[in-house]
This record gives C-alpha cells, sequence and structure tokens, in this order.
C-alpha cells in the first residue's frame, strides 16, 4: 500500500514541479553567493537583519523566502499527493494540512541531514565561509517548515489572480 502510493506520487506532475521549482529557487541564492563572494544577495541584502546568536542568520528574510518553496514547500506538496494517493478519497481541510505538514517535516529532515553531512565535509565558498549551513540554524528551518504548508494555497491564489487579469486583458483586444 505505502510503496504504490510512493509509485503513484513519484509519478504526479505537480510533484515533479513543485521539487524542480523548489529546487532552482533554493540554488539561486547560491549560485549568487559562489558567483558574488558575499554571503548577503544583492537587493536582499537590504532586509539584512542581525544575527541572534548561531540560531536566526542575518539572511532572514532570504531564508524565509527560499525554504516556503524548498524544502518545506516542495515537501508539504508531496506530503498531501502521498497522503492522497494512500488514502485514494479526498482529503478533509485538516488531513490536507496534516499530510502537508508530514510530508514538509520529512523533507526537512532529510535536507537537514544533508546539510549537517556538507557541514562535517567544511566545504568552503568563494565567501570565506562553510557552504552548508550551520546546524544551530536547523529549528529555524523546521519552524519555516512548518508554516510553508501554506506556500501551496499561496501560490494557487497568485496563480488564480494572474490566470484572472490575463484573460481580462485577452478578452479586450
Amino acid at each position: 500500500m505505502y510503496l504504490s502510493a510512493l509509485a503513484d506520487t513519484l509519478k504526479s506532475r505537480r510533484f515533479w514541479v513543485w521539487q524542480t521549482c523548489g529546487a532552482i529557487i533554493y540554488a539561486v541564492p547560491v549560485l549568487i553567493r559562489l558567483a558574488t563572494g558575499d554571503v548577503l544577495l544583492p537587493v536582499l541584502s537590504w532586509f539584512a537583519t542581525p544575527w541572534i546568536d548561531h540560531y536566526v542568520p542575518g539572511n532572514l528574510v532570504e531564508k524565509i523566502l527560499v525554504n516556503a518553496f524548498f524544502p518545506g514547500g516542495a515537501g508539504a506538496v508531496a506530503g498531501e499527493i502521498f497522503y492522497a494517493n494512500r488514502h485514494k478519497e479526498d482529503a478533509t481541510r485538516r488531513q490536507k494540512y496534516l499530510a502537508r505538514l508530514g510530508g514538509a517535516l520529512v523533507w526537512t529532515t532529510t535536507w537537514s541531514l544533508f546539510q549537517l553531512w556538507g557541514n562535517m565535509q567544511n566545504i568552503m565558498g568563494s565567501y570565506g565561509g562553510n557552504l552548508f549551513e550551520y546546524p544551530m540554524v536547523f529549528p529555524l528551518n523546521f519552524l519555516l517548515a512548518s508554516l510553508s504548508i501554506f506556500t501551496p494555497d499561496v501560490v494557487g491564489f497568485i496563480k488564480n489572480k494572474l490566470v484572472k487579469v490575463y484573460h481580462g486583458i485577452k478578452c479586450k483586444k
């Protein structure tokens, strides 16, 4: 039962769109950091926050934006799709959000383990610091993952508004 639900999840186009787009959104700041040699990103540096010990980084705005999509948002969508495939019925609102929470936490756990492994390798970036996250930031990642269960709803809302605007412009021609 779990294996067939997992197989169906891996066949889902929505699953792969969220995984791919989330990974790209996660990778963009990393690539910018490597290219510029600076930890703070050009535009988001305007919103830099002070570090709170090692728990809250100075790039908090970037962290919130990125983690909403990967691993949190991508994991939330994976959890929702897996739940739907496992139970073969429409989920209640509560079940949907619990499935999203489970998926977001599993994805964040997996990503945190990868980050921990990478941090222990001590691979230095062009900006002089470790390329991987410091483990003291992981609790913040889990907090952001628990909030990212709403990201698919926000993205869907924005998509619907843009589609309405597009159709409105198209009909006026």
